[in-house]
């Protein structure tokens, strides 16, 4: 499992509120592989610190690990406490999304996600001036409060695969959007016949492939052989090649797996220089490949079964747990009125209103856009959604 973790929490509903922590990886197919989950008061320096040092003794603290996260001041100060070595960077859609908030420059996200993704420096530079020409104050937003090393993958100290967002955290959370509402238990059930089912099936298919890759992986390699024809490959060392073609020159270490465009060393995945230099050299291509993409990873990653817990009568609790006390949380008591369903917006995200023409009562045009034959049937339900 490639060593990037994405952390976040997301807010309970039932009686008792809360919050719960997810902590997830993605396999080497791209899909979220969740590592750990946790229920706590509320997000707080605290909560964050007890959670990441639970989550440390499963997948441990060293250099090539990578947490990211939103940019909350709790959860900075938990990893800094906690994971010495890790290193941590931000989710460059939250910083996206403060950006648009806090400066009103939504025309200039197309270059902020080109610098996010650039591969080389000087391509990111390239970006950063066209930000900086129209909008200094984000500029120096992003390089200043931010901090480069935190949201472009080209300047992260540490290793990302080009994940550069917390998505597959989000999604996770997308997944309980009902059961939210549960209580703890019932929550938790859900949780893990997800995770059983999602195993299970991962691992039928994983048993089933036949190309030495994960079906993603082969999918986006498998283009580079086709485009690697036709670029002059020369070798200037026992390990060092040069390819010309294309928009981009480039020099190819094949036993320590880079390139001079850089994918290859971000990607771990052959980019179009390599995969021309391996054909030169007469090496196989998936021999440069990192193995978190390949078949057997895939196999070992859903390898074992989750089993669900039982009924409580089948359950073997300590006595130490058995004599413990807890009370429940304080709850403040809820608000008068129909309790809200939906979820706030985020920080500069929008919702489009839709129409309702005043004529025929119709979602999606105007009364003077109306082509209805009919009077008006204002008051009464559309004829064209569901009631």
């Amino acid at each position: 499992m490639r060593k990037v973790v994405g952390i976040d929490g997301t807010f309970l509903k039932g009686q008792y509120r809360g919050v719960l922590l997810v902590a997830t990886a993605q396999d080497g197919n791209g899909q979220c592989y969740p590592l750990a989950w946790g229920i706590v008061d509320s997000e707080n320096e605290d909560a964050w610190s007890w959670f990441l040092t639970q989550l440390k003794e499963i997948i441990g603290d060293t250099d090539e690990l990578a947490l990211i996260s939103d940019r909350a001041p709790s959860i900075k100060k938990a990893i800094s406490t906690v994971f010495e070595k890790a290193h941590h960077g931000a989710c460059a859609w939250h910083v996206a999304q403060n950006i648009k908030n806090k400066f009103k420059c939504a025309d200039i996200m197309g270059s902020y996600w080109s610098a996010v993704n650039a591969y080389r420096c000087e391509d990111f530079t390239g970006y950063m001036i066209e930000i900086s020409n129209r909008y200094p104050r984000v500029a120096e937003y992003l390089e200043n409060e931010v901090g480069f090393e935190k949201w472009s993958q080209c300047h992260y100290p540490g290793l990302r695969y080009n994940i550069t967002t917390t998505n597959m955290v989000e999604s996770l959370n997308n997944m309980l959007v009902n059961a939210r509402d549960f209580p703890y238990v019932a929550l938790l059930d859900v949780i893990q016949e997800k995770m059983s089912k999602w195993w299970n099936d991962r691992r039928i298919v994983a048993m089933a492939i036949t190309t030495p890759l994960t079906p993603s992986r082969e999918s986006e390699l498998r283009p580079r052989f086709a485009q690697s024809n036709g670029r002059h490959t020369s070798q200037l060392n026992p390990i060092t090649y040069h390819v010309k073609g294309g928009e981009l020159e480039g020099m190819v270490d094949i036993f320590n797996k880079t390139c001079t465009c850089k994918e290859f060393d971000i990607d771990k995945l052959p980019c179009v220089h390599a995969v021309a230099a391996a054909h030169h050299a007469q090496v196989s291509v998936y021999s440069l490949v990192s193995p978190y993409y390949t078949k057997e990873y895939y196999l070992l990653a859903y390898g074992e079964t989750i089993y669900p817990i039982g009924s409580q009568s089948q359950w073997d609790v300590p006595n130490e747990v058995v004599t413990r006390i807890v009370l429940p949380r304080e709850v403040k008591e809820k608000k008068r009125g129909r309790p809200k369903t939906s979820r706030f917006p985020s920080v500069g995200e929008f919702r489009k209103r839709k129409n309702r023409c005043g004529k025929c009562g119709a979602y999606g045009h105007y009364k003077k856009k109306c082509n209805s034959q009919t009077g008006s049937t204002k008051g009464n339900p559309p004829t064209n959604v569901p009631v």
